[in-house]
């Protein structure tokens, strides 16, 4: 059965976003902290971005017939710069391998973030969006070593917001990321931060809107477990 529209049962982990009767409540994750253990069948920690293959996946078969070997995997990679910022309450970023820009979340409910907060509680995250690459794998790996967060979900179209978990990078290593497995960029722990972004250059997009399909915001807490 699919998932669409179907909302997660009021349990411990969700709360409201909110002050206002309308508030849109928050689907809590938990946060662990990215091993080689913890991460098995998102991805794994990268010591090095030279040395990490971005894997491409072949252009599935519209039906019987099998596509030709060495054919329908040829669009390679792209690299750049994945750029993130704060404007009062609301997280911005920036790909520039694949030239778009995004809001990727809020440090409280959407609908009450102000970009002109002074002095705002970026302790804990909220995001409404995460997406999967069926082309290839991504890679995210940190400038000036910064800490991040990035919250996963393993593949399947059928994904819920219980499935998601939130991993804590300690920023000492980058972060890759198998084709198909959710994810909706990183987040990283300080008011700025530049990583190194490489993916498949087809760059396929599937996404979940956790607002529209489950009526809940995800949430996660912006620190080390």
């Amino acid at each position: 059965m699919s998932s669409r529209g179907r909302k997660p049962q009021r349990a411990n982990g969700v709360h409201e976003a909110g002050s206002g009767a309308s508030a849109t409540p928050v689907f809590e994750l938990p946060v662990v902290r990215a091993t080689a253990a913890s991460l098995d069948g998102y991805g794994c920690l990268v010591d090095s971005p030279e040395a990490q293959a971005i894997e491409i996946v072949t252009w599935p078969a519209a039906g019987w017939r099998a596509v030709d070997p060495g054919t329908g995997n040829q669009g390679g990679t792209t690299e750049g710069t994945f750029e993130f910022w704060w404007e009062g309450e609301v997280l911005h970023g920036r790909n520039n391998a694949v030239a778009d820009s995004y809001v990727l979340g809020w440090c409280r409910d959407p609908a009450e973030a102000s970009p002109l907060a002074r002095s705002p509680d970026r302790s804990h995250l909220l995001i409404g969006h995460a997406n999967y690459h069926p082309d290839g794998g991504q890679l995210f790996f940190p400038g000036a070593a910064t800490p991040f967060m990035a919250p996963l979900a393993k593949p399947g179209d059928d994904v819920r917001p219980e499935d998601f978990v939130c991993f804590y990078c300690d920023g000492s290593q980058g972060l890759y990321i198998h084709p198909g497995v959710w994810h909706e960029a990183v987040f990283p722990l300080a008011e700025r931060g530049e990583f190194f972004d490489r993916q498949g250059k087809v760059h396929a997009r599937v996404s979940c809107d956790f607002p529209r399909e489950f009526g809940v915001y995800l949430g996660f807490a912006m620190r080390a477990p």
